[in-house]
């Protein structure tokens, strides 16, 4: 057999184009060639293609068939495989042809008697004797693997009990190489150990053995190897990770941190990553620049750099993004001429973009709040308020609060909602409701408002408390719900930042202005009820007001009494009276509408709503309502007149009672 034949060397953007068929080398394989392609710095490597990687185990002398690489790595690096001063040790892929293929994880191979000191000196003894342990880990799941396929139930229980004593010592801090070999020598092959080289052609043949018992050869298996990179390799050596850009507000900055001469990054703080060195962070801009190109998306990318030199070690897609960020990728890629209006068009799903008109969580302002995960999303965003466990202790609370000039930012928490519970959905900040899902009450309702709404099942709520797990929520306390279509909803316990929506910022304006450009024959229409509606509404390219719903012109604070007044009036005379009132504020509202719409049809429907709806529905609102009677009337109304009043409005069916054109049957003057 032709190994040389079958073997791809991956070491700069030619030798990629040497690979005949990406399909011989599995997803790993491609991903390494795709980043080499790209010429971007990624450790080289070799791999071993599927026509002959299940096929080593009757081969003499394997590794003479990678000199060319090993001498190839050497001038890069100065490190020379099976050397005992500067080792070169290698990570082994097992690079599948299947996305849901699962192999163990094979790294610091050719670390052996003869090398660990020279590996030592450089990162220390500690560190080199757990990267040992690591190998072994690696060398042991393929062994347990094999006898799994082989049934050898008693190799099975063999490679187990190597794994529990492994796991043991990887706990001791201070382990050292001469327990390590007293523990595993005479459970292993004794090649393992003896030489770098000897090592790697064993564990390729059992790797290669691993994918013949297998059976892949309708799929396929490829082996990838790859050199070791250590952030841990002196003065000028880091890791870390970055972003290709802020995947929240979408801001262009890469965003990530990094670790100077450390390796295991989870026992160190890392420093934020604008702070490295300036000739690195430039290349991770360009890094971004190209993946984003490439992928039309975020990516994640991990990097080390070895004495200098930088190396990426893995780059992926990450999934907790908003739209935003969506978007301004793609606006971004559009305006260099990377991608055309087709491809930015068809990178937003349409629901997506109802997240944009929502605030979304300031990530930075929550590392020292409380998380609560899980629930079910039933309206995209973030909210921040204090808490209530009923409509109309909400609905009091908000009374209050605006008149006191106090912070009205109020969550409205409940088992679930009803037609009752309108009102204080309408103006409570967010939701929390523990019945229902995407189509419940309390969410269909949040989303008809633009309110936000989290459906947690596991919250229990009692009196004017709630629990979920052993945390209590009680009245009044403030928290942060977070909705986001890009990832599981939470509750933050205490106050988080907000990005407030901006249309003209987050993107949306200019993505919908590529969308109208692509539509020759579809008008948009927006409902707008106020000027500052329309100007919105033009600025996203509308043609015109497709509804203007009266009622709402009267709902704001200055102007709903006047109109309850109307309802109240004792007569035509004195209903007339106040309609002249009403009439001045809708005349102004029509001029101020129009003059923005300057010409553009606008369709406007009359007074909808029932009667019954717009009367106060707490205690704060009839005391204010009767107040205003007494001023403006200069006569007593009391509460009993009210209710006696309200009740004669109210209506079992309002669809079929006064509402549209049929409040003229009993009220032409309307």
């Amino acid at each position: 057999m032709d190994i040389k034949k079958n073997i791809y060397f991956l070491t700069n953007k030619a030798s990629a184009k040497k690979i005949p068929d990406s399909s011989m080398t599995g997803i790993r394989g491609r991903q390494a060639y795709d980043l080499i392609k790209m010429d971007l710095p990624v450790v080289p490597g070799f791999i071993i293609n599927t026509n002959i990687s299940s096929k080593l185990g009757d081969e003499e002398n394997i590794i003479d068939n990678f000199k060319p690489f090993f001498d190839f790595y050497k001038k890069q690096s100065g490190k020379i495989f099976d050397n005992p001063e500067n080792p070169m040790l290698l990570k082994i892929v097992m690079s599948s042809n299947l996305a849901i293929a699962s192999y163990p994880t094979l790294h610091n191979f050719g670390l052996a008697e003869n090398t660990f000191k020279g590996f030592s000196k450089f990162v220390g003894d500690d560190f080199a004797n757990h990267e040992i342990l690591f190998m072994l880990n690696g060398i042991l799941q393929v062994e347990l693997r094999i006898s799994e396929l082989l049934e050898d139930n008693k190799a099975i229980d063999k490679y187990r009990k190597n794994l529990s004593k492994l796991k043991i010592l990887n706990t001791d801090k201070k382990v050292d190489y001469d327990k390590i070999l007293e523990g595993f020598k005479n459970e292993l092959d004794p090649a393992l150990f003896s030489s770098a080289g000897e090592q790697l052609e064993l564990v390729l043949k059992r790797i290669s053995y691993l994918i013949e018992l297998e059976d892949t050869e309708d799929t396929g298996v490829a082996i990838l190897v790859q050199p070791m990179v250590y952030g841990n390799y002196g003065k000028d050596s880091y890791s870390g990770n970055f972003t290709t850009r802020d995947a929240i507000t979408g801001d262009g900055q890469i965003t990530g941190e990094f670790f100077q001469n450390k390796f295991n990054s989870a026992e160190f703080s890392g420093k934020a990553i604008k702070n490295i060195d300036k000739k690195y962070y430039n290349e991770f801009i360009d890094i971004a620049s190209k993946l984003e190109a490439e992928y039309r998306e975020i990516r994640k990318v991990g990097f080390t750099i070895e004495s200098g030199r930088l190396s990426l070690i893995n780059q992926n897609p990450i999934n907790e993004k908003s739209t935003r960020a969506d978007i301004k990728l793609l606006l971004d890629l559009h305006s260099n001429k990377t991608i055309s209006d087709t491809e930015v068009i068809n990178g937003i799903k349409p629901g997506q973009l109802n997240e944009l008109l929502h605030p979304v969580i300031d990530m930075k302002s929550v590392q020292n709040l409380k998380k609560l995960e899980g629930g079910i999303s039933g309206a995209p965003g973030a909210a921040i308020g204090r808490v209530f466990f009923s409509t109309e202790a909400l609905l009091d609370e908000y009374k209050i609060a605006r008149l006191n000039d106090r912070d009205d930012r109020l969550i409205l928490c409940l088992v679930s909602s009803f037609a009752e519970d309108v009102k204080a959905i309408e103006v409570a900040s967010g939701i929390l409701s523990s019945e229902g899902g995407y189509s419940a009450h309390a969410s269909v309702v949040a989303r008809q408002y633009g309110k936000i709404s989290l459906v947690n099942p596991a919250m229990k709520i009692s009196a004017k408390k709630a629990v979920i797990g052993n945390v209590t929520i009680k009245e009044g306390d403030t928290i942060t719900l977070n909705v986001p279509d890009f990832a599981e909803p939470s509750i933050y316990l205490g106050e988080a930042g907000l990005i407030q929506p901006d249309p003209a910022k987050n993107g949306l304006i200019d993505f919908s202005k590529i969308v109208k450009n692509n539509i020759s024959d579809f008008e948009i229409r927006a409902n707008c009820d106020k000027a500052v509606d329309a100007k919105l509404a033009l600025a996203f390219g509308a043609d015109g007001i497709g509804l203007c719903r009266t009622e709402h012109m009267f709902f704001d604070e200055s102007r709903i009494n006047v109109f309850r007044e109307m309802i109240f009036s004792e007569d035509e005379t004195k209903r007339k009276a106040v309609l002249k009132k009403l009439k001045a504020m809708q005349k102004k509202d029509f001029t101020d509408l129009f003059q923005v719409m300057n010409g553009k049809e606008v369709n406007i429907r009359l007074l909808d709503s029932p009667l019954h709806e717009f009367l106060p529905h707490n205690s704060s609102e009839i005391n204010a309502f009767l107040d205003y009677m007494k001023k403006s009337t200069g006569k007593p109304f009391t509460e009993k007149m009210f209710k006696e009043k309200a009740e004669a409005f109210r209506e079992f069916n309002p669809m079929l009672g006064h509402r549209g054109c049929r409040i003229a049957v009993s009220y032409p003057e309307i």
